[in-house]
């Protein structure tokens, strides 16, 4: 999962796009908008030569690669009916800016890859239309997507979009240094007051008191807040953690908000994690270099650190803030969404074809082994390749517990709120003041919300 955010201009221009999709939308249903429906297979069978469907993404490197691969056989195996044309658009913070841009100039994708937290706001643009209308007028065995992971996509109990990129979040440890610290790697630390304690065994000092290794370090990145506060089985924000209607207010000033921020910050005071910041690839390059022991990041690193890393990669649980948290992770990732408004109902079907063919058992398979995404569809793991990777790499197979273990509930689905990047980003500036001692934890989180609220309400007046 990429670290993408937003500040105070990306979240005000989320708001002006509101009101000018919401103006975009009000007046009348024509044809290929989503009250109409979704169309079915007739619609290629009556379509004249090639269907293209433009789409646009934000993998980069192997994950690009996989992708690539994936979409040449898609159209290997529909050549001269459907082309699907994959156009990388930058982060995903790129792709929600152009495709606001594309709405108001009416010239959107056929096809869009949104990370999870732009969710309500691909919602709330009325340019889509529901993954739900598809599966209902196909019959499609929902059942096979992984509840959890549908958990989050679904609003009003529809699904949404689809799940495509998929990750979980994971404990990484040094097996080699809880080893030398006398700790034993197969029983990891279940909830923060564990992390702290093993956090203190696993630093490690040289002669002249410097430290060479910190017990635990992970980048400053609102995400893993989310995940502690869904582990704790409470919400991030009000009306069911936006399901039950729009989120009016955000909960992350919580008491377990609170203990979970101020845990991190003592940590780090007291000399047993280190402070990298909030770029993930400084905290990554700590991990595998062997200067952190302990370490929170998502599955889609797993590959590369056991590859890159001259140590035992180890996984373990995300940990829950208290060991009697009945909560469980919240998933993260990316969906694909189906546009209507500007699309022909040739182009709409082509496009779901394609997203049905990702999300079968062959693909998300293929899609698992070759970028350490989770898969979506629960089948892919009886098969053969994925069976072979994961006896390559069994510390994967955490995540697929911890996947399974937990309960789909409104704290386990995340919280839908369209000004959720700068939610997350509000995060990571109280984590920021604690760490520093300008504030207590709680008072950071309560000013953090209250600085949020103008720009919540701003948002849910323009779409509502």
């Amino acid at each position: 999962m990429g670290k993408q955010l937003w500040g105070i201009r990306g979240a005000a221009a989320l708001v002006a796009a509101g009101l000018t999709l919401t103006a975009c939308t009000s007046s009348g249903t024509p044809s290929g908008t989503p009250a109409a429906g979704a169309p079915g297979a007739s619609a290629l069978d009556n379509a004249k030569g090639v269907t293209t469907v433009d789409f646009w993404h934000s993998m980069t490197g192997q994950n690009a690669t996989a992708l690539t691969a994936l979409v040449n056989a898609f159209n290997a195996a529909h050549r001269g009916k459907i082309e699907v044309k994959p156009l990388f658009q930058g982060t995903y913070d790129d792709v929600i800016a152009k495709y606001k841009a594309a709405v108001q100039q009416k010239g959107t994708p056929s096809l869009v890859q949104v990370y999870d937290i732009g969710t309500r706001f691909m919602i709330d643009s009325k340019q889509t239309v529901p993954a739900q209308a598809f599966v209902d007028k196909d019959g499609y065995p929902i059942a096979d997507i992984d509840p959890n992971i549908r958990n989050y996509y679904t609003a009003g109990g529809k699904l949404a979009s689809m799940p495509f990129n998929s990750s979980m979040p994971l404990l990484y440890l040094n097996a080699d240094a809880f080893k030398e610290a006398g700790l034993d790697p197969a029983k990891p630390p279940r909830d923060l007051a564990e992390l702290g304690e093993m956090a203190k065994k696993l630093t490690k000092k040289d002669g002249s008191g410097q430290t060479v290794r910190y017990g635990f370090g992970a980048a400053i990145y609102g995400w893993f807040v989310e995940e502690l506060i869904a582990e704790s089985g409470t919400l991030y924000c009000d009306q069911g953690n936006g399901r039950t209607g729009n989120a009016g207010k955000v909960l992350f000033d919580s008491a377990q908000g609170a203990q979970a921020v101020q845990w991190w910050a003592d940590l780090v005071k007291g000399g047993y994690a280190a402070n990298t910041g909030r770029v993930p690839a400084d905290a990554q390059a700590a991990f595998k270099s062997g200067k952190v022991a302990m370490h929170l990041e998502s599955t889609g690193v797993l590959r590369g650190y056991t590859e890159a890393a001259k140590f035992t990669v180890g996984t373990a649980p995300f940990p829950k803030i208290d060991a009697t948290d009945q909560g469980g992770p919240a998933i993260g990732g990316a969906s694909l969404w189906i546009d209507g408004p500007g699309h022909s109902d040739a182009e709409q079907r082509a496009s779901w074809e394609f997203v049905k063919f990702l999300s079968a058992p062959e693909q998300q398979a293929a899609w698992h082994t070759g970028t350490g995404y989770f898969p979506v569809n629960t089948k892919a793991l009886d098969e053969p390749a994925d069976k072979a990777w994961l006896a390559k790499y069994p510390q994967f197979q955490t995540a697929i517990d911890e996947l399974h273990a937990t309960k789909p509930t409104p704290a386990t689905a995340g919280c839908l709120l369209g000004v959720m990047p700068q939610a997350r980003k509000s995060v990571e500036t109280a984590i920021e003041q604690t760490v520093s001692g300008a504030k207590t934890a709680q008072q950071a989180l309560t000013d953090a919300a209250k600085g949020l609220q103008p720009a919540v309400d701003g948002y849910n007046s323009a779409v509502n």
